[in-house]
């Protein structure tokens, strides 16, 4: 072959190429959420992440500390007055002993404060993590870091990381559903896909309803049938993928393309998987009332049917925020000790808690001195980033055991620290994933949910 020849022959090829996105346009485009391969066998294919919004007390609710009861109404002996670390200075008024009491549960002897009985007797397929620390003892930063591993927003939540890794099991569903009776601090941040392609994001459901069809508004349409529908979004596809042949990759119309896909396919599963009153009465009465316990159980139903990540809130705006008076964690306690119970007691008889990794807590702890304010003593706690308690259950962790530990007085970890980095790494490796690897590639550089930190806590693993 001559030179005009070989080139000849090349030319050919750009009419090939041409003609290849041509008919791309008329083909279905790449679904991002369809299940894919992790890095390893995973022991997760699901999490539910229950969010005890505003900072549970640890001293009052799973970290019993007797020397509180020993010094109650005094300063804490042989420390300062101001705790700083990080950059963040703590001030300790006068120590306040748990107006609880704690008790051993099961097999482990784990003791649970009182208001959280029904928790205490799943204990033993309860992984207490009791050294948690974060970075910054306010809200916004905390949720931020508790959700996307970053005190500031702007970054991918945890359940968009996980969606974009392993896709879902059920494309008639978002992959990842977020349920909060109404708008959070920080609100859709927590739950945004940041830079990540917004298939991703979490798709929020307001679980203060209890009639399926204003729980997601406008999913059914109101002035056109199914095939008429369907025809409608065939035509709306051709075009959109005419655009993407026309002018290259473009993230947020491919992600308009999926999101309308889903959409249309909800209306066939969306309200019967949301439907809490199609449960028999014996479930419906083991979960309890309120708005919690409906969330709890429509995440029971959404693993079932292949969601990759639940997320339930308990309220919206800091319920746990107990700076007047520690006492309303009892109130809290009862809203949501027998969901949570109930949750775990349902997806282990079900065959479903060893595939589903639970967790539960809040964006940080609470000290263990009495709050102080202008007006003088009162009965709560401040905002602790020092020390607070998350639980962890089934998906491949150790049941009925504790990990770490916190000073005598609950103040500060002391043993075994667990930033949400660790945790946040650990999660993906039980999902599958080497955290370090698990990365997008944005602004010239690869992001990962654990910045440039994070360690799996192997001794939690089952």
């Amino acid at each position: 072959m001559n030179r005009r020849e070989l080139l000849m022959t090349m030319a050919n090829g750009f009419g090939i190429t041409a003609l290849g996105r041509v008919l791309a346009a008329d083909s279905s485009p790449f679904n991002p959420l369809e299940p894919k391969t992790p890095h390893f066998t995973p022991k997760a294919k699901h999490v539910i992440f229950l969010f005890l919004n505003g900072g549970p007390s640890q001293v009052d609710t799973f970290d019993p500390k007797p020397m509180l009861e020993k010094y109650h109404g005094q300063p804490m002996p042989g420390a300062n007055q101001v705790v700083s670390g990080g950059g963040i200075k703590l001030h300790v008024s006068n120590l306040m002993k748990s107006p609880f009491t704690f008790k051993k549960y099961g097999q482990s002897g784990i003791e649970v404060s009182d208001i959280f009985p029904k928790v205490g007797e799943c204990i033993d397929d309860v992984c207490v993590v009791r050294s948690m620390f974060t970075d910054i003892p306010n809200h916004p930063p905390g949720l931020c870091m508790m959700n996307t591993g970053h005190n500031i927003t702007g970054r991918p939540s945890l359940g968009s990381w996980l969606t974009y890794g392993l896709g879902t099991e059920n494309q008639n569903l978002p992959g990842f559903v977020v349920l909060c009776p109404g708008a959070p601090i920080m609100g859709p941040q927590l739950w945004s896909s940041g830079f990540l392609p917004a298939s991703y994001q979490g798709t929020w459901v307001r679980n203060n309803e209890r009639d399926p069809e204003k729980l997601i508004p406008y999913l059914r349409g109101g002035f056109t049938r199914q095939p008429e529908q369907r025809r409608q979004l065939d035509l709306l596809g051709k075009l959109n993928r005419l655009q993407l042949s026309r002018e290259g990759p473009s993230s947020q119309l491919e992600s308009t393309i999926q999101a309308m896909e889903t959409a249309y396919r909800m209306q066939a599963e969306a309200m019967d998987a949301f439907d809490v009153s199609k449960e028999d009465e014996r479930t419906r009465t083991a979960y309890g009332q309120g708005d919690f316990a409906s969330g709890c159980l429509m995440a029971r139903r959404l693993v079932e049917r292949g969601v990759r990540m639940v997320q339930v809130y308990f309220g919206a705006v800091q319920p746990w925020d107990d700076h007047s008076d520690i006492l309303h964690h009892r109130s809290l306690a009862q809203q949501s000790d027998q969901p949570i119970a109930a949750l775990l007691s349902d997806l282990k008889n079900r065959g479903l808690l060893q595939e589903t990794l639970v967790m539960i807590g809040g964006e940080f702890g609470r000290t263990p001195s009495v709050q102080t304010t202008v007006g003088g003593l009162q009965n709560g706690r401040d905002h602790n980033s020092y020390a607070f308690t998350m639980l962890l259950a089934g998906g491949g962790v150790r049941g009925g055991m504790i990990y770490g530990a916190t000073d005598d007085f609950g103040l500060k970890v002391a043993e075994k620290p667990v930033h949400p980095h660790d945790l946040h790494a650990t999660i993906l490796h039980l999902c599958g994933f080497d955290h370090t690897k698990l990365t997008y590639r944005h602004s010239g550089r690869d992001f990962r949910l654990t910045d440039v930190e994070g360690k799996v806590v192997n001794n939690i693993l089952a």
